[in-house]
């Protein structure tokens, strides 16, 4: 078993074929998830997305990193609406992708190296595509949110999508997150990794939060909610700004 990047893998061959494949997701106590749309969603243009990604996007203004950005569907859109986009994802094969495809500002980059960006670089930040997951634990969420005080503007916003585990009451995620809490971590902070044929990724933690859980990540960081949009089946986009420049 090889072990690389598995989703960039997903991604290219995808790009290079066209044909269906599925997600495939394992978290650390067994149980897999299997994606229905597979890596089409990551290729899908704005027509395809769902209303809660249309209704997020247009909060976007001036100079964008967006955070995760897989095939670049988000950044795609953006440049198209004359923003000047920044691109990143620590998966190679996806930046390739995501290159070949038109993202003119497009880098391999991990989340967590976020910091070497000049001062001030950007004046909104986007987590979609369920991209607040990346933040990982309440630890290093608070960490890399006081870090992109440093890189943004003043008045700048984060756009986030997160997802709610808790909504439907699946009792194998309420399992899940109750071993969770008996342990201090996150309800929603999910050790995962990705597969794709003969190729499995690394481990890595990837955070679903409520509202509340949201909102309490961001305490200390400078950062304060705006507005909740509400999606469906327990997901939301959070519309974040510093608390200077925030609407109570």
């Amino acid at each position: 078993m090889k072990t690389r990047d598995a989703f960039g893998e997903q991604l290219w061959s995808y790009y290079k074929t066209g044909e269906p494949q599925y997600d495939l997701l394992e978290r650390d106590d067994g149980f897999i998830a299997i994606g229905v749309s597979g890596p089409r969603l990551y290729f899908s243009s704005y027509d395809e997305w769902d209303t809660l990604d249309r209704q997020a996007i247009t909060f976007a203004r001036g100079r964008v990193l967006d955070i995760g950005c897989a095939a670049g569907r988000h950044a795609l859109h953006l440049q198209r609406k004359g923003h000047d986009v920044t691109g990143i994802d620590d998966s190679p094969l996806s930046i390739r992708v995501a290159r070949l495809r038109g993202v003119k500002k497009a880098r391999v980059l991990a989340i967590e190296k976020i910091g070497t960006f000049p001062r001030e670089s950007f004046e909104t930040v986007i987590l979609l595509g369920n991209n607040f997951g990346l933040f990982g634990s309440l630890t290093k969420a608070r960490r890399l949110l006081r870090t992109l005080q440093t890189i943004t503007s003043e008045d700048a916003t984060i756009i986030a999508r997160a997802l709610d585990l808790r909504h439907g009451g699946d009792p194998v995620h309420r399992a899940y997150m109750a071993r969770n809490r008996s342990r201090g971590r996150l309800s929603g902070q999910m050790r995962v990794r990705v597969r794709f044929r003969d190729v499995v990724g690394n481990w890595i933690d990837y955070l679903f939060a409520s509202k509340r859980e949201l909102q309490m990540i961001l305490n200390g960081t400078g950062w304060t909610v705006r507005q909740f949009i509400d999606g469906k089946r327990g997901a939301f986009v959070a519309i974040i700004g510093k608390k200077a420049s925030a609407v109570r």
